[in-house]
């Protein structure tokens, strides 16, 4: 499958775009994950978007988060991938394109994540390890791990 990356910051985003990620991001997070929570959280305005397209469809995203906002460190938030390409290595895409457009963005540094317990094999694989406790957020157990630079 061939992708399309664009990064953005919010007030670069057009209205589609901006559309595009919010109903992904609720499909996922809200819908398939039954979790009840304010996906608007006031972070967006200051991050940027990697925004994963397959022809016209968004079919992946993160948030890009710059240090001292969510954490000390920078940060990768609101990973998703679309349900209809589930499986086919975009998860891998995605992270691997944050972790990249991070070190452009905002410099070289330790990326600190807010990652699901279930997909702690996924991020190790990527560099990524445990730091802290497990905690419950909106239902889902959820552990902070750190990417050293």
């Amino acid at each position: 499958m061939n992708y399309t990356p664009t990064v953005k910051a919010f007030h670069e985003l057009t209205v589609n775009e901006l559309y595009d990620l919010l109903k992904l991001r609720s499909e996922v997070f809200v819908v398939e994950q039954n979790c009840v929570f304010l996906d608007q959280d006031d972070k967006d305005q200051q991050c940027h978007h990697l925004l994963l397209y397959s022809e016209d469809q968004l079919v992946g995203y993160s948030r890009l988060v710059p240090a001292g906002l969510s954490y000390q460190e920078m940060s990768i938030g609101r990973v998703v991938s679309s349900p209809s390409v589930r499986g086919k290595g975009l998860g891998r895409v995605v992270m691997e394109l944050s972790i990249e457009y991070c070190q452009k963005l905002f410099g070289s540094g330790d990326i600190r994540i807010g990652a699901q317990t279930y997909a702690l094999g996924f991020y190790d694989s990527l560099g990524f390890v445990s730091d802290g406790e497990v905690y419950d957020e909106d239902g889902i157990e959820h552990i902070e791990m750190v990417r050293k630079n």
